[in-house]
């Protein structure tokens, strides 16, 4: 029986034929010592074969086959042309055809009745030929041969890597970290634009605390002698229509113990203000865009416990699908793992809660429920979170119903009034959800139907202007016979 040898590379399929069965076959230990020399390896295996891609969507498509098992028909037309066997069943134990892949043996076999085999010493001629190829193949060079298994492993990924961008929870850990950092630079900055102006108006401090009202009005004022009562609708429209505040303003600026400062040094101040004032319309901006991300990537989530919660907890898991396959005990912890070992290590109490402190519902428990609402609330983000992660229709139905859950729990630790059970809410969760597609299942029929009864009534037309037409071209030649 002779063996031959199918070997799949980024170039192409190419099929070895063994020439010196017995020696392989009984000295596996001289074949390894062999296979570094390629005098001696193309006495023990020669080319039979070699059909090379056409294109690199070709060589994608034959490894996305062979990595299910699956026998195109590229492979197939290879074989049947290259075996002596033909595909003919009649000759089938003439021939044996090694493979290194358990399913693609199957399949061939299956398929075109040829014996096939993975055993020895198929693994160690493959990696002979693997390790010489580019010398069995005239005008094949190395570097050829590199530039294409990169290309392809690249394009091989990328395929495999599928996701739906609108769902993608990368951009969200992004966000919230970048959020963090913002808002500690605005602060950073912030203090530093009060230190630097209230050398010049050092009452406006004690009078306006937010450092993004400080910073408008630092460049609203200016010069602080420069108020006076036509200023008030200016600083009323930065202080929130505040009357009080913006006399009291005016009021310090008369009587302020400040210096005078030059025209250059307030220049510097109104650049830096500006600065301030910029980064925290940003920072304003990011905050909607992550509402949305969080709408769109974990609506059960954030309707649960928030957006910036929400967000935090999916970055400190690392992803959404992370985040789903954590049990509720650790989703409880989350964030304080510091306290956690340093508890088992001395022996003290492990922490409560983490990360979900920051919910309302953790401030809103009292002090000896803390610890049950944070039990009890971890548990319902571990469900939002895998209800986000692997529903395909996302929706806010179930984190709406999670949250009417931990409200009623609350309630139950206050008043003692029961909570309904968990299953019975789950019920009317699932109701509401499975009425929700099939709206939008009725919405897509009417607008097939209104589409099919206006191509309906546009065939009728061109029907009615075809008779006409044929109605009128008679008319024209009888009254040409007439003639």
């Amino acid at each position: 029986m002779s063996l031959f040898v199918l070997y799949e590379s980024a170039s192409g399929f190419a099929l070895f034929e063994q020439t010196e069965s017995d020696e392989i076959g009984q000295f596996l230990e001289e074949m390894q010592d062999a296979m570094a020399d390629i005098s001696r390896m193309s006495k023990v295996i020669k080319l039979k074969a070699f059909m090379p891609f056409k294109s690199a969507e070709e060589a994608l498509t034959a490894a996305n086959d062979l990595s299910e098992g699956i026998l195109n028909e590229y492979l197939k037309n290879f074989l049947e042309m290259n075996l002596p066997t033909g595909g003919k069943k009649d000759k089938k134990g003439k021939v044996q055809l090694g493979v290194l892949d358990t399913k693609l043996a199957s399949a061939i076999s299956d398929e075109l009745g040829i014996s096939c085999t993975t055993k020895d010493p198929v693994p160690e001629l493959i990696r002979a030929v693997r390790l010489h190829f580019a010398k069995y193949v005239k005008k094949l060079e190395e570097n050829d041969l590199t530039r294409a298994s990169l290309g392809l492993a690249h394009s091989y990924s990328r395929s495999k890597v599928k996701f739906n961008v609108n769902r993608q929870d990368n951009m969200i850990i992004q966000c919230i970290c970048l959020l963090d950092t913002l808002d500690k630079d605005i602060n950073t900055f912030a203090m530093r634009v009060k230190e630097w102006y209230g050398w010049h108006f050092p009452e406006l401090v004690k009078i306006v605390g937010d450092n993004y009202k400080y910073a408008r009005l630092c460049k609203a004022i200016k010069v602080r002698t420069s108020l006076s009562d036509e200023s008030l609708d200016a600083l009323q429209e930065i202080l929130d229509d505040d009357e009080g505040l913006a006399k009291q303003i005016v009021e310090a600026s008369k009587t302020s113990m400040g210096y005078d400062i030059s025209d250059i040094d307030m220049l510097n101040i109104q650049t830096f203000a500006d600065r301030v004032i910029n980064l925290e319309e940003y920072r304003q901006r990011l905050r909607e865009y992550l509402n949305q991300r969080m709408h769109s990537v974990a609506p059960n989530l954030s309707s649960l416990v928030g957006e910036i919660v929400g967000a935090r907890l999916i970055s400190h898991a690392g992803s959404l699908t992370n985040l789903a396959k954590y049990p509720a005990s650790t989703v409880q912890i989350l964030g304080a793992e510091k306290a956690l070992f340093r508890a088992l290590k001395t022996k003290g109490n492990t922490p409560k809660y983490g990360l979900i402190f920051h919910s309302s519902f953790i401030g809103r428990a009292s002090q000896k429920n803390k610890g049950r609402i944070s039990r009890y609330l971890a548990n319902k983000c571990s469900i939002a979170s895998r209800i986000d992660c692997f529903s395909e229709t996302p929706n806010t139905i179930f984190g709406e119903k999670l949250k009417e859950q931990v409200e009623e729990r609350l309630a139950f630790y206050d008043t003692g009034v029961a909570p309904r059970k968990n299953l019975d809410v789950m019920r009317d969760a699932m109701k509401l959800a499975g009425e929700a597609p099939k709206s939008e299942k009725k919405k897509k029929k009417d607008k097939e139907k209104k589409k099919s009864k206006k191509d309906d009534d546009d065939e009728e037309e061109e029907e009615e202007k075809e008779e006409e037409d044929t109605k009128k071209e008679k008319k024209k030649k009888k009254k040409k016979s007439d003639d």
